[in-house]
């Protein structure tokens, strides 16, 4: 705020100096805990732990996926497939060494079953494709070489790497928090060209453990 003027008299400093300074540092103090405020509801509560956890009983070993608050679209999505069995026997169907392993399409083939709605993507805040987080996967468009917009329905893949590349693309919605291991010696299995493992790796089991 500036000063009112006045051609009359010169204007005192004595009354105001101080209450200017001091007004001036309350604002500033109010903008930074809105401001921080804010940065946690954007960003923070989207890596906050929702309390509910995924076991995956795979062939090779289990994979326990803690599931994230802020992707509440996704996150019901998946928990729903679950308990509908709909990953149960399913397998691995893409590998690929130090990238990600893919999985949850009961079909198998990598295309995906058209009877699964698909869902919105949950991009916003600190999504990032970190190695161990989960995400999920979407049609491929040939032509822009891009994921197409709000395409997921069941598949998911798991991060071997830190993929920043898919951070625009894919929604984020979990990080394993057991059997890491498990998601490395599955990701050593033989594949062929088109990155499709030469044996099955089966997902025998998903539930909800929390």
């Amino acid at each position: 705020m500036s000063p009112r003027r006045s051609n009359r008299r010169k204007i005192s400093k004595k009354p105001h100096s101080k209450k200017l300074p001091l007004a001036i540092g309350l604002l500033a103090v109010t903008l930074i805990v809105i401001v921080a405020v804010t940065m946690f509801y954007v960003l923070g509560t989207n890596n906050t732990p929702t309390g509910d956890r995924v076991l995956l009983k795979t062939s090779m070993g289990d994979i326990t996926i803690q599931l994230r608050d802020g992707r509440p679209i996704t996150t019901s999505n998946f928990m729903n497939l679950v308990q509908n069995g709909v990953y149960d026997g399913t397998i691995f169907h893409r590998i690929i060494p130090g990238v990600l392993i893919q999985g949850g399409d009961p079909t198998g083939t990598g295309y995906g079953d058209p009877s699964i709605p698909t869902i919105q993507d949950e991009l916003g805040g600190d999504n990032q494709n970190l190695y161990g987080t989960v995400a999920m996967a979407k049609k491929f468009d040939s032509e822009t070489g891009k994921s197409v917009p709000n395409s997921a329905s069941s598949q998911f893949f798991i991060n071997l790497a830190d993929n920043h590349d898919f951070d625009a693309e894919y929604s984020v919605f979990g990080d394993v928090i057991s059997g890491m291991n498990v998601v490395y010696a599955i990701s050593q299995v033989a594949t062929d060209a088109n990155d499709r493992p030469l044996f099955g790796v089966t997902l025998i089991d998903a539930e909800i453990i929390s």
